[in-house]
Formats: structure tokens, C-alpha cells, sequence
């Protein structure tokens, strides 16, 4: 078996308005758990507010299962991927709002690009 890697997944373009590739990411980030990569999920820019409590709620990503993008989050969190909210975009975004549950904490661009230079991490963004 290949040695073990880690994912970064930068979800900048899910968001509210565009839910549909964060649950992308968010199935991506299950898939490298199910191999046995250690995973991390960044929200950036308007992403953060996925993080806020009741946002992904409200978005089905299936019609058929009616699943909803919370539900892609916590089957991530249970498997054990670690989700971050980029600091300078809650400043922007935040207004007071209770987060998920699910939300490891905050980390910012130097987080990412320190990980993908010293320990060589992949990185997918959406």
C-alpha cells in the first residue's frame, strides 16, 4: 500500500449562492478518508459561511435522497476530516452567527501553503 498523504481542499467557490462544488469537495474528502489519507477541508472567502450553523442545512444536494449538504459534512467529520475557516474571510463574513459543530477551527493562507511546501501536501481546490 502507497504511503499515507495528505489532501488539502480548498472550497473557494462553493458558497450559499453556489452550493453544488462543496458538496463536490466534501465527497472528495470522504473518498481520501476511505483510503487513509489525512484530509483537510479550507473555507475560503464566502465559504466560511457553510460553516455557520443552519447555512448547509438548507441546501439538498441530491433531490432523489434529499440529502443535504450538512449531511456531507458531518459523514466527513466522522471519517475524520478536519474543516477550517480562513480568518481574513470571517472578518469579512462573520456577523456574530453560531458555527457547525463540525468546525476544527481557523487557519489561514499561511496554513495551506505552509503544508503544500514543507510536507509536500496535494491540494484540490473547488
Amino acid at each position: 500500500m502507497a504511503p499515507k498523504q495528505k489532501l488539502l481542499i480548498v472550497l473557494a467557490n462553493g458558497s450559499p449562492k453556489n452550493p453544488a462544488p462543496a458538496a463536490t469537495a466534501f465527497v472528495y474528502a470522504q473518498t481520501a478518508r476511505a483510503l487513509d489519507h489525512e484530509v483537510e477541508i479550507h473555507l475560503t472567502g464566502e465559504a466560511v459561511k457553510l460553516a455557520f450553523e443552519g447555512v448547509a442545512a438548507g441546501f439538498i444536494t441530491e433531490e432523489v435522497s434529499q440529502t443535504s449538504l450538512m449531511v456531507h459534512i458531518q459523514r466527513a467529520h466522522e471519517l475524520g476530516v478536519k474543516l477550517f475557516a480562513c480568518g481574513m474571510a470571517l472578518r469579512t463574513h462573520h456577523k456574530g452567527e453560531a458555527f457547525i459543530g463540525e468546525l476544527t477551527g481557523q487557519a489561514g493562507t499561511t496554513a495551506v501553503v505552509g503544508q503544500l511546501m514543507l510536507d509536500q501536501a496535494k491540494v484540490l481546490t473547488f
